[in-house]
């Protein structure tokens, strides 16, 4: 079987998303059931995070102990790529000893050199530029709830960032909208954008929150400030003042909006406390999903996923 990476949506065809989404769901229901998955038993994860994490650590740490492997956590201290030791090194070492990599760090360049060098799957657990694995276990989530992703408006209201970024590659892959609502300054990359837009994503980037919102079936925001940038936090808080998800804007969505946020939320800051735990929130339920959705990505790395036709 071809090595597979997933270092961003476009490693994914549509009926590779939707075998992965399928999955999920089986192995949702199976432990909800009490029943045991040991689907990768005897393989081991390396977990090679340069940028703190809790979701996404204790989910894949999580999900592959549940799928009956082992997972090796290395941190900051231990790896240091680039400076203790070259991606590409640390990469063909890694991969004499395990059998999947999940790498959490800034650069994608960074990510997609372990990848070139790995000759084991490895897997974005987060760059500045993607979080795929956020997207698809939100995807999870919006299925869960709407039963179907056709004709959905997700509407996004904040940073140009990573998660922007990978909404509008799951936007190209599945059949919804995206649009994103942020300040002067902070549009997403206008080659993403002009990429996903060519082939076939529905998108709009406005600085106006209100188009951004109206008539959206779900609203989704994360902290105006991420991993790496916290010396322009004040800048930030000032640019973004406008850009808070509170009652008001939830009111012009649908009367049954969901409200979205990948945590860590800065309450009081892009999200108030009151939509937060409010009833529209499904801000948890995403947590969760991470767990079934990885579960299922390391599933699909190291065997073969049958799509649902």
């Amino acid at each position: 079987m071809k090595k597979r990476d997933l270092l961003s949506l476009q490693d994914l065809s549509r009926q590779e998303i939707r075998g992965i989404l399928t999955l999920t769901r089986q192995l949702k229901q199976s432990q909800k059931l009490g029943a045991t998955h040991r689907l990768l038993a005897g393989k081991t994860l390396a977990m090679v995070f340069e940028k703190p994490s809790l979701r996404t650590r204790v989910s894949f740490e999580t999900g592959m102990i549940q799928l009956g492997g082992h997972a090796v956590f290395l941190g900051p201290a231990e790896i240091h790529l680039g400076v203790r030791e070259s991606p590409a090194d640390c990469a063909r070492s890694l991969s004499r000893w395990v059998d999947i990599i999940v790498l959490r760090t800034f650069s994608q360049d960074i990510l997609e050199e372990v990848a070139r060098s790995a000759t084991v799957p490895v897997i974005n657990g987060l760059t500045d530029l993607f979080h795929p694995c956020q997207v698809l276990a939100d995807c999870f989530t919006l299925l869960e709830r709407k039963k179907t992703l056709d004709g959905l408006k997700v509407a996004f209201v904040g940073d140009g960032n990573n998660m922007a970024h990978s909404w509008m590659e799951a936007a190209e892959k599945l059949s919804f909208s995206f649009s994103l609502a942020c300040p002067r300054g902070y549009e997403p990359s206008a080659e993403i954008a002009r990429l996903a837009k060519e082939r076939g994503a529905r998108l709009l980037v406005t600085n106006d929150v209100a188009a951004a919102v109206q008539g959206a079936d779900v609203i989704y925001t994360d902290v105006w400030t991420s991993m790496g940038q916290e010396e322009e936090a004040e800048a930030r808080r000032n640019a973004f003042r406008g850009y808070q998800v509170h009652s008001g804007i939830v009111a012009l969505a649908k009367p049954d909006v969901l409200v979205m946020h990948c945590l860590p939320a800065h309450r009081g800051e892009e999200i108030t406390d009151e939509v937060l735990e409010g009833r529209h929130s499904i801000v948890f339920d995403q947590a969760e999903n991470r767990l079934h959705l990885q579960k299922a990505i390391m599933v699909w790395a190291l065997k073969e996923v049958k799509s649902k036709r």
